[in-house]
Parts: C-alpha cells; structure tokens; sequence
C-alpha cells in the first residue's frame, strides 16, 4: 500500500511538471508567433514604402471636389491624417483594366495601426478600402530631405515636387523606436543650368 501511495506521489509530480512544462511551451510559442509577425509587419512597412517612395512622380492631382492637390505632401507625422499623400508609377495592370498606370496612396495612423490607401483613378475618386501594414503604432513621424536638408513637411512648393529623401521613425506601443531612410523618385535633383559658354564647342 506504502509502495502505491509513494508511485502516487511520483506520478502526481511528474503529470504535474510535464503540464508546467507543456504550459510554458505554449507560452513561449506564442509569443515566438507575435514576435515573428511584429518582424513580418516591419518589413512589410519598409517594403511597401519602399516602393512607393522609390516610385514617386511628379504628377499632381484633384480630389472630389476638383481641387488640385500637389503630387507629393507630406506633414510632421501621425497627428495629421493623411500624413503622406504621393502619385506612384509601375502600377501592373494584371487584369488589364482600364485605368493608369499611376497610382495615388495615402498613409495615416488610425487607431494604433499605420494604414495604406490607395485610389483606383488619379483625380476624383474615392479611396480602395485601407490595408494594416503595422500595429501597435503609438506615434510616426516623418521628415523629408532635400539639397542636404531636413524639413518637417513638404508640399511642393518652390516649384519643386518631389523631395530627395524621406524618413519615418515610428514609436511602438512597448516604447521601442524604429527608423527608416527611404529615396524618393531617383533620389537626385535637378542638374544644374550650365551657361552658353560651358556648352560651346573648344
């Protein structure tokens, strides 16, 4: 009788460590899983803006309303929604609609997550409902470089449409801060005006 109640015991420890351990299994799968998709949304992010920005053109458009909106303007951040608006070319026409193959996108943060709309047309139409590209976004902000320096908004004035470079640093809701550098259009301004006598033959 000694004997069963003590492989009771054993028992009992080892049922009662192998379900702590299953527990923390779980626990730490789980938590490999957000880790992985919190990475997986980062990189979408950087991706998506990535393209959009390296695809940027100097094409203004109109809204509902008719009236014409620079093609690239972009505020301090996340309190003003949009905080980027930009015209993007190397839109695939996979179904072979009839549409361009530009494309306006607007970013904002709504919330806690960083959201990307995009419009079926240029001028007039209403927006594509928005897609998640990151959650747990407390707060973005955005600066935009041109000839070697930074401003916090751009709206093409100065006749110049497209600013050289962008950068958005995000704030998480666990406080970490992440950065990001992207080129806009090519990267590169205009070249400088060279004079009658620069371009005469020697």
């Amino acid at each position: 009788m000694v004997e069963l109640m003590v492989a009771f015991v054993i028992f009992g420890l080892l049922a009662a460590a192998g379900v702590a351990l299953l527990g923390f299994s779980v626990r730490a799968q789980g938590a490999g899983a957000a880790r992985l998709d919190d990475l997986s949304g980062l990189e979408r992010t950087v991706a998506v803006l990535s393209a959009d920005c390296a695809e940027a053109v100097a094409r203004p458009t109109r809204d509902g309303n008719g009236v014409t909106l620079p093609a690239f303007v972009g505020e301090g951040g996340s309190a003003t929604a949009p905080m980027l608006r930009l015209v993007r070319g190397g839109w695939s026409d996979l179904d072979a609609s009839p549409r361009p193959t530009l494309q306006k996108v607007e970013y904002r943060v709504e919330n806690g997550a960083l959201l990307r709309t995009a419009y079926p047309e240029l001028d007039g139409a209403a927006p594509i409902a928005p897609a998640v590209l990151l959650a747990h976004v407390k707060a973005a902000t955005l600066r935009y470089r041109y000839a070697g320096a930074w401003t916090g908004r751009w709206d093409g004035a100065g006749g110049i449409a497209l600013p050289q470079a962008m950068e958005l640093v995000v704030l998480r809701d666990d406080g970490k801060t992440y950065r990001a550098l992207f080129l806009v259009g090519t990267g590169y301004g205009a070249p400088p005006a060279t004079t009658g006598a620069a371009n005469a033959p020697s």
